[in-house]
């Protein structure tokens, strides 16, 4: 083969450079995320993580892994990048939390068809700002260029989080019964589930994102809808442990009240709900009134404004309502926990569509 015709990765579509700048460029940020047990440097094949060293002392490792959805297609379309990040870790500390977990370290997963380091960047700012909000050490990640496999600016993110519990304090616990309360903290807005249907909507209503939310004064429409999920981290692990009253919690996420809080239930029970004690933001209002969405459709894919739920016996929940209250919430009186009937998941009310 002549000299003129020799290839190279670059003419392939694959900047070697590009990664590696772009990761000289995030050093900084990783950095932020140092705690105990990890000193947050990226560039080995490998993240460390020293248990003893964060304090424990018969652990149970807990890991989960998340991404955002098509919430990432908003980000994309809008050119706001610095917030999605938060989004996936919140999608994975989440889901450690509520097993009484608290956030060790994450990972990341960054691919793009052709990499832009100022995207990238943006998105790991988020994603720093996210483990620094958790406590957990951002200690490693991929960034992966597939010409061919995405379009134009496309890009795609998956995280990675490994919590740690001491043995005597995984949740849920296995004394949820009968009459247990059920106690609701707000979300942020959607969170990160059911953005394929809010972007149906959307499209059906012919708005642009740059246009006036209708439910946020003062935002526009794409700006609002990529309100970061809330991370619940700080609320909660100051009240979970040894002689804690939360007896089990539940992630609010994809398949809303009837697919989530079940999942940490013992076999034969569920717990009715009553749905006109749930503040909804108006987010959800405008989303069922410009969809014709009905309220079975948005209790089943949206959190419907309660991100978390809690579980404790009636005895202990005003004490927890006002521990929740002291740490700056918003609870509510979500319901109780009852003999499981036809469905695990009863209501009572109605929701303030």
């Amino acid at each position: 083969m002549t000299d003129d015709k020799k290839l190279t990765y670059a003419d392939a579509g694959v900047d070697i450079e590009a990664g590696n700048a772009m990761v000289e460029a995030i050093r900084p940020l990783v950095r932020a995320t140092r705690r105990r047990g990890a000193d947050a440097e990226i560039g080995g094949f490998g993240g460390l993580f020293d248990l003893k060293a964060a304090g424990f002392k018969d652990p149970i490792l807990v890991a989960a892994n998340d991404g955002v959805g098509t919430k990432l297609r908003i980000a994309i379309e809008t050119g706001v990048h610095d917030t999605i990040g938060v989004d996936l870790v919140a999608m994975c500390v989440n889901d450690l939390v509520v097993q009484g977990a608290e956030p060790l370290f994450f990972l990341d997963y960054y691919a793009s068809g052709k990499l832009d380091g100022a995207v990238a960047a943006a998105v790991v700012s988020g994603i720093a700002r996210g483990c620094i909000e958790a406590g957990a050490a951002l200690i490693g990640g991929e960034t992966a260029e597939m010409p061919g496999l995405y379009a134009g600016a496309d890009y795609d993110l998956a995280g990675f989080a490994v919590g740690a519990v001491e043995r005597g304090a995984l949740l849920p616990r296995a004394d949820v019964g009968p009459g247990d309360a059920l106690i609701g903290v707000p979300s942020s807005g959607a969170h990160s589930n059911g953005f394929s249907l809010i972007r149906r909507i959307v499209a059906q209503s012919r708005l642009s994102w740059d246009a006036p939310a209708p439910f946020a004064p003062g935002h526009s429409l794409g700006e609002a809808l990529l309100t970061p999920t809330r991370i619940y981290v700080r609320t909660l692990l100051p009240l979970l442990g040894a002689g804690s009253p939360v007896k089990a919690l539940a992630h609010i996420t994809g398949g809303g009240f009837p697919d989530n809080l079940p999942r940490v239930l013992p076999a034969g029970l569920g717990v009715e709900v009553d749905l006109s004690a749930i503040p909804l933001p108006p987010v959800f209002s405008w989303l069922a009134a410009q969809g014709g969405v009905d309220a079975p459709e948005m209790l089943r894919t949206f959190n419907c404004g309660i991100g978390m739920a809690l579980v404790c016996g009636q005895a202990q929940a005003q004490g927890l309502v006002d521990a929740l209250v002291a740490a700056g919430e918003a609870p509510v009186r979500l319901g109780r926990v009852v003999e499981a009937g036809a469905q695990r998941v009863a209501y009572a009310g109605r929701l303030a569509l």
